[in-house]
C-alpha cells in the first residue's frame, strides 16, 4: 500500500488515500491545487492552501519535487489495487455479463483517474526536474491495469463477446486511455464517473453505426474525400527554414508539448532555438502571444476539416468517420499542438474559451450531427444525454498517440471504424 500503511476509501469521485495525518493533508491540499493550476503550483501556495507556513512543509516533504513523487507514487499504487482485484475476479466465479466485467474495470480506472487529476496531469509531460526519482515515476506506464484490461478482454473472447480477428493488445491500450481520459474533466464536465466510463466502453465495444459499414464505402464518401483534401493541404504548409521566427514557433511547439507550457520558459525556448533570449523576445514578443500564434494556427487547420466535412452530402456514420480521419491525421501531423490543447483542457475550466480547439463549439456541432444520426436510425446507442454522447465521441476522437506511432494513420483509421463506428462485438446474424 505504500508508506505510512494509509487506507484507501472509496467514493463517487475514486480512490483516495486518508490516515488522517498532516502528511495526507498536505498532498491532498497539493493534489487539488495541481489540478486546478497546474505545475506552477508553488510550495508557498500550498502552505497557505494548508493554514502552515513554508517552513512547517520541510518537516513532511523536503521539496516540492518530494510532494510530486508522493503524488505519483499513491496514484500508481492505486492503480495497480484496481489491476490486482480485476485479476482476482477473473480468477473466480462470475454471472456477470462479458461487457459488465469490462465496464466494471473500466469505471475503476476512470475513478483513479479522476482522484488523481494531479499526477494524471503530471503523467503527461517530461517536466522541469532533474530528480531521478520523480523522472522515473513521471515515465512509468500503467503496465498493471493494460494488463488487466487484457485478460479481461481474452476471457470475453474466449467466450465469444468479441470477434476472433480482434487486437486484443491494440483495444485494452485503447479502453484503459481511454478511461484515464476521463479524468480530464472537459470530457466528463459534471456528469457521474461510472456513467461516462460505461458509456465509453459501449461505444468502443458496440458501436454507434446501426449497419455497419465496409471500408471501401467510407473511403469513398464526400465527407472522407473533404477531410483529406484538408489534411493533404497540411503536408503542403511547411515553415521556411530561413525564417527565424518559424523556427522559434516550432522549437516552443515541442519545447511545449514536451514540457508543458507552463514549466517552459523563453529561456527554454531560446536555448532549444540556439538564439539570445532577447532575440526570441523580438521575434514572438510574450510567451503567451507565442502560445495563441501556434494554437490559433492549429485551430484554423482544424476548423476548415469540421466545416467542409460537416458541409458534405454525406450520412452522419460518414462525417464520423471523416472526422476520425481529420483527427488521427492532426495528431501524426500535429503532436505537439494536440498535447498543448489537451493541456489547456486539463488546466482550465470545461466552459474556457481557448485559442485553439474551441471545445464548446465543437460540442454543438457534435450533438447536431449525432442527432442527426440518431434521427435518421443510422447511429442506436443507449446513452443518458446527447450532450454526454458528443463529449464521449470527442473524447474518443483524441486517438493515442502511442497506437498511431505504432500503426500509422491508415491503420488507426481502420481500427477507429472497427470500434466507434463497427463495434468489435460478435453480432447475431
Amino acid at each position: 500500500m505504500g508508506r505510512g500503511q494509509v487506507t484507501v476509501q472509496q467514493g463517487d469521485g475514486g480512490r483516495a488515500y486518508d490516515d488522517g495525518t498532516r502528511r495526507t493533508e498536505i498532498l491532498q491540499t497539493a493534489a487539488g491545487l495541481i489540478a486546478r493550476s497546474g505545475l506552477r503550483t508553488s510550495l508557498q501556495e500550498i502552505a497557505d492552501a494548508c493554514g502552515i507556513l513554508p517552513g512547517s512543509l520541510y518537516h513532511h516533504f523536503e521539496s516540492k519535487e518530494a510532494i510530486l513523487v508522493e503524488l505519483l507514487r499513491r496514484y500508481h499504487a492505486d492503480l495497480d489495487e484496481v489491476a490486482v482485484d480485476a485479476q482476482e475476479r477473473l480468477n473466480g466465479p462470475d454471472s456477470r455479463s462479458a461487457f459488465d466485467r469490462i465496464a466494471e474495470l473500466g469505471s475503476a480506472i476512470a475513478r483513479c483517474a479522476v482522484a488523481h487529476r494531479a499526477a494524471l496531469q503530471m503523467s503527461f509531460y517530461e517536466g522541469p526536474s532533474a530528480n531521478p526519482e520523480l523522472i522515473s515515476m513521471i515515465r512509468r506506464q500503467p503496465t498493471a491495469i493494460l494488463e488487466a484490461m487484457l485478460q479481461t478482454l481474452r476471457a470475453a473472447k474466449w467466450g465469444g463477446y468479441l470477434r476472433a480477428d480482434v487486437d486484443l493488445p491494440v483495444l485494452a491500450d485503447r479502453i484503459c486511455q481511454s478511461m484515464l481520459q476521463v479524468g480530464l474533466d472537459v470530457i466528463r464536465h459534471n456528469a457521474p464517473v461510472e456513467r461516462v466510463a460505461t458509456l465509453l466502453c459501449r461505444i468502443l465495444l458496440e458501436g454507434l453505426a446501426t449497419d455497419p459499414p465496409a471500408d471501401d464505402e467510407l473511403d469513398g464518401s464526400a465527407a472522407f474525400r473533404a477531410a483529406d483534401g484538408v489534411v493533404r493541404t497540411w503536408s503542403d504548409a511547411e515553415d521556411d527554414p530561413d525564417d527565424k521566427a518559424a523556427r522559434v514557433r516550432a522549437v516552443a511547439r515541442a519545447e511545449f508539448g514536451r514540457r508543458g507550457y507552463e514549466s517552459t520558459t523563453v529561456r527554454d525556448i531560446a536555448a532549444a532555438a540556439g538564439l539570445g533570449t532577447g532575440t526570441v523576445y523580438r521575434l514572438i514578443g510574450s510567451k503567451e502571444e507565442l502560445l495563441i500564434t501556434i494554437m490559433r494556427s492549429f485551430g484554423e487547420k482544424i476548423a476548415v476539416g469540421w466545416t467542409d466535412v460537416l458541409r458534405s452530402e454525406s450520412s452522419a456514420v460518414e462525417k464520423l468517420d471523416a472526422l476520425s480521419w481529420l483527427n488521427t491525421n492532426a495528431l501524426d501531423r500535429f503532436g505537439d499542438e494536440f498535447r498543448i490543447q489537451l493541456a489547456w483542457m486539463r488546466q482550465c475550466p470545461p466552459d474556457t474559451p481557448n485559442p485553439g480547439w474551441m471545445f464548446a463549439k465543437r460540442v454543438r456541432q457534435m450533438k447536431t450531427l449525432l442527432a442527426e444520426g440518431i434521427r435518421s436510425g443510422e447511429i442506436g446507442i443507449d446513452s443518458p444525454s446527447n450532450e454526454m454522447l458528443a463529449r464521449c465521441v470527442i473524447g474518443l476522437g483524441w486517438f493515442p498517440e502511442n497506437i498511431v506511432r505504432d500503426l500509422g494513420t491508415r491503420a488507426s483509421q481502420i481500427h477507429v471504424r472497427d470500434t466507434v463506428l463497427r463495434g468489435v462485438v460478435q453480432r447475431t446474424a
